[in-house]
């Protein structure tokens, strides 16, 4: 995979990394640069500030798509610039960030966890906000729990294009490990309401909207199946099998449900 930057609107980059398979972006305005995700560590945050001297404008601002280590760990490397997150994302770095960090040192020892400074996003909100970069705005919202309980998507209206973080993935399989699979159906409807062109992933290419809608659909596809194994309707091996994703994901899922709904 070569890892540069593309753009995929007006002054809209994307740059995919083989690490991760991940996607990070960037939105150009006259007040400069606004940064979705930091990457999973300070070396790998390192890396992408170097590669953001490729494109026209300082950084204006940072935004985290939620506080999953592989999104904001980074962040340190951007302070002071303002990081932008919901509240549950500060929340889940400050409780659980020194887990996620000792879990990733032991199940990457090459990679640089140990030096990871903990750092939630500074400037936070609960529903919606816009950020004004002079001649645009961009718009950040959170649509209800999904693959976390701190998602949020950014939206740039003049370039109709929606970064949707992990909420939806260009991949097998969502990550369903913190997620809320029944909640995630609902939230996943919200999101598709609002595209109009391009949608970025945290994980893989942009898509369409009908890529969007397909993937909803499995996710409202997998929530029925997860009421009916709550419910006592079907057992979790009816489900795994009639279940549009893989067998392990699914499982995860079904016992994530399991907890969301009792």
């Amino acid at each position: 995979m070569t890892s540069v930057w593309r753009e995929v609107g007006e002054r809209v980059w994307v740059r995919r990394y083989e690490a991760l398979d991940q996607t990070i972006g960037v939105i150009g305005g006259a007040s400069g640069l606004v940064v979705i995700d930091t990457r999973p560590n300070h070396a790998r945050a390192d890396e992408l500030r170097e590669e953001l001297e490729q494109l026209p404008g300082a950084i204006f601002a940072v935004v985290n798509t939620h506080g999953h280590w592989d999104h904001a760990f980074g962040n340190a490397r951007f302070a002071p610039t303002p990081i932008w997150g919901h509240v549950r994302c500060a929340a889940m770095i400050t409780e659980r960030g020194e887990e996620m960090r000792r879990r990733l040192m032991r199940e990457y020892p090459k990679e640089p966890f140990a030096d990871v400074e903990l750092t939630p996003p500074t400037d936070l909100f609960e529903d919606s906000t816009a950020l004004d970069l002079g001649d645009r705005q961009v718009e950040l919202r959170y649509l209800g729990r999904g693959h976390t309980d701190n998602d949020i998507v950014v939206r740039v209206p003049d370039a109709s294009i929606l970064f949707a973080g992990d909420l939806l993935e260009n991949a097998p399989a969502p990550g369903f490990g913190d997620s809320y699979p029944i909640a995630w159906a609902d939230t996943g409807r919200a999101l598709v309401d609002l595209v109009e062109g391009v949608v970025v992933p945290g994980h893989g290419d942009p898509f369409d909207r009908a890529f969007a809608a397909r993937q909803v659909d499995e996710l409202t596809a997998l929530a029925e199946l997860a009421r009916e194994v709550v419910g006592g309707v079907i057992g979790p091996d009816e489900a795994i099998r009639r279940s549009p994703f893989p067998a392990e994901p699914t499982a995860e899922a079904l016992e994530r449900a399991r907890q969301e709904l009792e």
